[in-house]
């Protein structure tokens, strides 16, 4: 049975005449009468009984007219469906992201990229950057946003953003006084880790800029999240080094000072699988860099 046989089928079901059906479908009407005699035989009943003076629908026929509707409506559907994914004008998109895009445009990207495509349908999870990576292997992600640029051969990633590291100090103590630090005013102070399990190379690169100013930080707490770093670092727990976005998380008891000189820069990558283009990936890689570029220059 083909959607053809079908569509012949249910103009003949409306006009009960094969010259006008014919004429309806631009087509001859000995094709027609093949095609549903064809149907008839892949059906295995009579559709239709048929005399010098009429033309009608068997019980069968009536039976089949209603399902070959829906059936022809549903092809309809999923062909629109299709053209619109391929345009860009619907579809869904899954996406993975660290908690530090939350503060380096990725929220005003996402209303700007959905302003634009309101039947594009977007799923959000916060993962750290492994967990990303594994999710994108296995086509439960559609783009993720990651520090990392160790990729599989699998995933392409772009870097979206390098920006500064910068310290964060509770707000009454003495180094907040200073407008800009040295790394090695951080010596003695306890620190405020991000995870090595979380992100190896953030743990690393913080550790390396330590080591690069004679010091290995006195490490006191580890967590999985930058927002979770700024809260401890508020209430005192610490201190620590930490992307510049985060300046705008806005904890109170937090504060941020640069560093007098350039270090490891904290990184933003964009990740998705290779194969076939996806241009709502494409399109919203490129709206997220934009506002990341747009933000950074805010705060340079």
């Amino acid at each position: 049975m083909e959607l053809r046989h079908l569509r012949y089928f249910s103009v003949l079901a409306e006009e009960l005449h094969f010259g006008r059906a014919a004429r309806r479908l631009s087509i001859s009407q000995p094709p027609l009468s093949v095609a549903i005699r064809q149907l008839e035989e892949s059906v295995g009943a009579r559709l239709f009984e048929r005399n010098s003076k009429e033309v009608r629908l068997t019980h069968a026929g009536e039976a089949l007219r209603i399902s070959a509707r829906r059936l022809l409506q549903q092809a309809q559907e999923a062909a629109t469906e299709a053209r619109d994914v391929a345009s860009g004008s619907a579809g869904r998109l899954r996406i993975g992201f660290v908690g530090a895009m939350l503060y380096r445009g990725l929220p005003p990207a996402l209303r700007a990229f959905q302003a634009r495509h309101p039947a594009v349908r977007i799923t959000l999870n916060e993962l750290n950057s492994g967990v990303q990576i594994s999710e994108l292997l296995h086509d439960r992600l559609d783009l993720g946003f990651v520090h990392t640029s160790r990729m599989p051969p699998e995933l392409h990633h772009r870097l979206l953003l390098s920006e500064p590291f910068v310290c964060c100090l509770p707000a009454g103590h003495s180094l907040a006084r200073k407008k800009v630090l040295a790394p090695a005013d951080l010596r003695d102070q306890p620190f405020v880790l991000f995870s090595r399990e979380a992100s190896p190379d953030y743990h690393e690169r913080i550790l390396s800029i330590c080591a690069d100013a004679g010091f290995l930080p006195e490490v006191r707490h580890e967590v999985r999240h930058w927002l979770a770093v700024v809260s401890l670092v508020s209430q005192g727990m610490g201190v620590a080094l930490v992307p510049q976005a985060m300046r705008n998380s806005a904890l109170r008891g937090a504060v941020f000072r640069p560093l007098d000189r350039a270090v490891a820069q904290s990184e933003a990558y964009g990740v998705w699988r290779s194969g076939p283009p996806n241009v709502l990936v494409e399109r919203l890689l490129q709206g997220v860099a934009e506002s990341l570029a747009a933000e950074a220059a805010a705060q340079a």
